[in-house]
């Protein structure tokens, strides 16, 4: 069933958040030994350049033997949930927001592959130099998270800067794009619509941002209280999400509702903001506003100093 053009436009735009987001997914390529057409599944990390994906494909990679007999493919890419998060949301059961594209893979050639490696090389230069000029609000959350798993740039710094590892570049051309929710259901989104659709503001620093904040004891303590002061719910305990221009989620750690069960259980909430922000330096202040307030209000109401 087809959705309203509204939703199926906010869902493009949520597809390119995530694209946007992540810098590594899931190929699947058939093997052409297996007259059943067995899949080879592995992970590999991509770039999005004029709207196209390019992903490094290890030389080892039965991929590349794959796709000289067969270029039909597909490419899975994840909301990322950078560290301990991603274990905790496993745990829940809670899944990540996907974006499924099938397409053709095509090699890059010997001529152009040096023009892709200059693009990712700036595409992190430019990265690195936002993170830089940014206020102090926004780099000290930044500065925060782990820059092993929580960084676009560390993770395509590889890809350029040689070691061991060797890759054969590819173009994956999309023929189609779904999207699936958290619970599995799948909606087709146009690839027109898709194309035009513009990335949310924060999606670019989002996993930086969330983990960030994470890892700072005081900024979790300011989410336990935003779950007490705005919702009236004692948790025990809060992890940020995801964000985005309109607000963000958090996973709280609140009484469980279940009787005869574990006395807590993790729930997650959502936080609308009363305007939406334009980038990130507004949702960090947001959030710093926010934070402020639920301390004055309980240091306040402790009589504490």
């Amino acid at each position: 069933m087809k959705g309203s053009k509204t939703n199926l436009s906010a869902l493009a735009e949520k597809c390119k958040t995530i694209i946007v987001s992540n810098w590594q997914g899931y190929l699947n390529t058939i093997k052409p030994e297996d007259k059943a057409s067995i899949i080879h599944t592995s992970k590999v990390k991509y770039v999005m350049r004029r709207g196209k994906p390019y992903l490094w494909v290890p030389e080892s990679e039965p991929h590349n033997v794959n796709i000289m007999f067969d270029e039909r493919g597909s490419f899975s890419i994840s909301h990322p949930y950078p560290g301990p998060l991603a274990a905790l949301l496993k745990l829940v059961g809670k899944l990540p927001n996907r974006v499924a594209l099938t397409g053709e893979i095509i090699p890059v050639k010997e001529k152009r592959v040096e023009a892709v490696n200059k693009y990712v090389e700036g595409a992190i230069q430019s990265e690195m130099k936002a993170i830089s000029e940014a206020p102090n609000s926004v780099r000290s959350i930044v500065n925060s998270s782990n820059q092993m798993y929580a960084s676009r740039c560390e993770g395509l710094k590889a890809l350029v800067d040689g070691g061991n590892e060797k890759y054969v570049i590819y173009k994956f051309v999309p023929s189609s794009c779904m999207f699936i929710d958290t619970t599995g259901a799948t909606k087709e989104i146009d690839l027109k619509v898709l194309e035009l659709s513009e990335a949310d503001p924060l999606g670019a620093w989002s996993t930086k941002l969330v983990d960030g904040i994470n890892k700072d004891e005081s900024r979790r303590r300011a989410l336990i209280l935003f779950c007490l002061y705005y919702l009236d719910i004692n948790a025990r305990d809060a992890y940020m999400v995801s964000m985005d221009k309109k607000g963000f989620y958090l996973l709280g750690k609140v009484p469980s509702e279940e009787e005869g069960g574990d006395e807590y259980q993790w729930r997650e909430f959502r936080f609308e903001f009363e305007e939406e922000v334009k980038d990130v330096e507004a949702f960090c202040h947001q959030l710093m506003e926010m934070e402020q307030e639920v301390v004055n209000k309980f240091t306040n109401h402790t009589g504490l100093q």
